[in-house]
């Protein structure tokens, strides 16, 4: 038991480890990226019970409940369905031997312990996380400035009337603007894939 709290104390119960590109293959993660579809991993952390994947399109989270059970339950955050918001990382104490990065993912809260001689390699995975977040910010921006001016060239034409005998041509050509004008803004203002953003930033 004293063992147990001197551990919680350094820091020591569940420190997580970056995994060496050579090694992704070697980790439980791997088998569920999406590899077909050109997905690939950019940053791996590993600890005894969780390993937190970071892809060029999600974050694949195998959440171990116990170090010592081998049971793993896999969950994937697609960047696109939910975004990344207050990135931190909380620096080691003179004692502690880790130390921690912190982040929201949808409503998910996450933090993540990691050696404390990976500081480097965390910073480059919070500049990449933090870049992410502003570009997700400014495509959520963009979108809403869509769906403003949509809003407002309904209000232009209101008063509007299909002649009588045009009124079935008139409404077909308006709904496949309609469909082909909101697909167009959702391609424009949801990306997807951040390959070039972890390119950038991940330096190991």
């Amino acid at each position: 038991m004293f063992k147990k709290m001197a551990s919680d104390a350094l820091g020591l119960s569940d420190i997580g480890k970056i995994i060496r590109k050579e090694d992704f293959d070697k980790t439980q993660s791997d088998d569920f990226v999406l590899t077909e579809d050109g997905e690939k991993i950019h940053f791996l952390i590993k600890s005894k019970s969780d390993e937190y994947c970071f892809t060029n399109r999600a974050l694949i989270h195998l959440d171990g409940d116990k170090a010592t059970s081998s049971k793993r339950n896999i969950y994937r955050y697609d960047y696109y369905q939910h975004l990344i918001r207050n990135v931190s990382v909380e620096t080691a104490g003179t004692i502690d031997l880790d130390l921690e990065i912190k982040f929201y993912i949808g409503d998910q809260y996450m933090s993540i312990d990691i050696a404390k001689d990976e500081g480097e390699a965390i910073a480059d995975l919070y500049k990449s996380l933090v870049s992410i977040s502003q570009i997700q910010e400014e495509n959520q921006r963009q979108a809403a400035f869509a769906k403003d001016s949509i809003g407002m060239a309904q209000d232009l034409i209101h008063d509007n009337r299909f002649h009588e005998n045009d009124i079935s041509k008139g409404f077909s050509e308006a709904a496949s603007f309609a469909y082909e004008w909101f697909t167009q803004k959702y391609k424009d203002n949801t990306r997807k894939d951040f390959a070039d953003v972890f390119e950038k930033y991940i330096q190991n």
